[in-house]
């Protein structure tokens, strides 16, 4: 391992980033392993809840969402839940040890109106909870992220999902640019920043290096990077794709570790499709956040997630302990920045 590796840097290049991904995966996991309890020495993991708040409907074409209106999933539209129901999800969500609480929107972009005025409510209300708050409500304006911040909103999730290469074979109605712009904006604001991808896709190793080498060159990086396996999902195109092998989440999870030291990486959608063995390598190579639920499901009945009672017997056994909600000013690193605008963002350079 070279003093490079496991150091904050925001210039990686190609070459650098392969030749870490190529390594021999037990060397791989051997380095990931020292650099996470390097910045990560509690033996901890942060328990999450995601909450689908507005479902299915959705206008984007994302080829593996079971939520968009153009395929048939079975998944039927559903109008923005009420407050008070959301709330006492997150009330019961903590009484099982969970400090992160997600809230998902099947929107293309966040509108203003009744609707943000009642995500505004729920953000208020859950961290008022003492429990940290993130939302993914798709594409924002400047002010939208401010009044988000105003809320006391806690992380902000927009994935990258792919590299940008591969992106286009995946989503058409949004470009790359939207999601890096969207990005920018959060910013801007005191909200943390949650941006992973999804292995599974039908991508390329250099896809998913590709895809690394630009997380870890946001500056900051992202104080949360989720990793997700793909869920297949019947009536979208992405249905047939073959599933991804633990050895090459691995080393993706553990990759992900060594360029971003300081950030949670978190083992998202798809980890009910792993053997208890399974997660705990993935806890080995760097991961420190899952999440888990009270119904089975991670988002809508078309994601399988363990249930909090799995996943506490789970923790026991690794002698992992829930990680307590953290405020804002415990997470981001100012020396990190500054924030970078949407040209900076374009101009990252991951060439060789």
């Amino acid at each position: 391992m070279t003093n490079q590796v496991g150091t904050c840097r925001w210039d990686w290049q190609i070459a650098e980033v392969q030749a870490i991904y190529a390594q021999p995966l037990l060397d791989l996991l051997h380095q990931a392993a020292t650099v996470h309890r390097q910045y990560h020495p509690q033996p901890e993991i942060q328990v999450c809840k995601l909450v689908s708040i507005k479902t299915g409907g959705c206008p984007e074409d994302c080829g593996y969402c079971a939520q968009s209106a153009h395929y048939d999933t079975g998944i039927a539209p559903q109008p923005l839940m009420p407050v008070a129901e959301v709330v006492a999800i997150a009330q019961r969500a903590k009484a099982q040890g969970v400090s992160r609480v997600c809230l998902g929107a099947a929107w293309r972009e966040a509108r203003p109106g009744k609707q943000f005025d009642q995500v505004l409510d729920m953000i208020r209300q859950i961290t008022a909870l003492g429990l940290e708050v993130c939302c993914t409500l798709g594409m924002l304006t400047p002010e939208q992220a401010q009044r988000l911040s105003e809320a006391g909103l806690y992380a902000y999730n927009h994935n990258l999902d792919t590299s940008r290469r591969y992106y286009p074979q995946v989503i058409t109605t949004r470009s790359y640019d939207d999601r890096l712009n969207t990005l920018a904006q959060v910013r801007q604001t005191p909200i943390t920043l949650c941006c992973g991808g999804i292995l599974g896709l039908g991508e390329s190793h250099r896809d998913r290096v590709e895809l690394l080498t630009t997380l870890a060159n946001l500056r900051p990086h992202p104080e949360s990077v989720p990793i997700n396996l793909l869920s297949r999902v019947p009536g979208t195109p992405l249905a047939e794709q073959a599933p991804v092998p633990i050895w090459e989440a691995l080393r993706v999870i553990a990759t992900a570790r060594l360029l971003m030291p300081k950030s949670d990486i978190r083992l998202a959608a798809g980890r009910a499709q792993l053997s208890p063995s399974e997660q705990a390598l993935c806890f080995l190579a760097g991961v420190n956040s899952i999440f888990s639920s009270d119904d089975g499901q991670m988002l809508t009945r078309t994601t399988p997630c363990p249930s909090y009672q799995q996943d506490q017997a789970l923790l026991a056994q690794l002698g992992l302990t829930p990680r307590p909600p953290r405020s804002r000013g415990q997470t981001l690193t100012p020396g990190d920045r500054p924030s970078p605008s949407l040209e900076q963002l374009q101009r990252i350079d991951i060439n060789e």
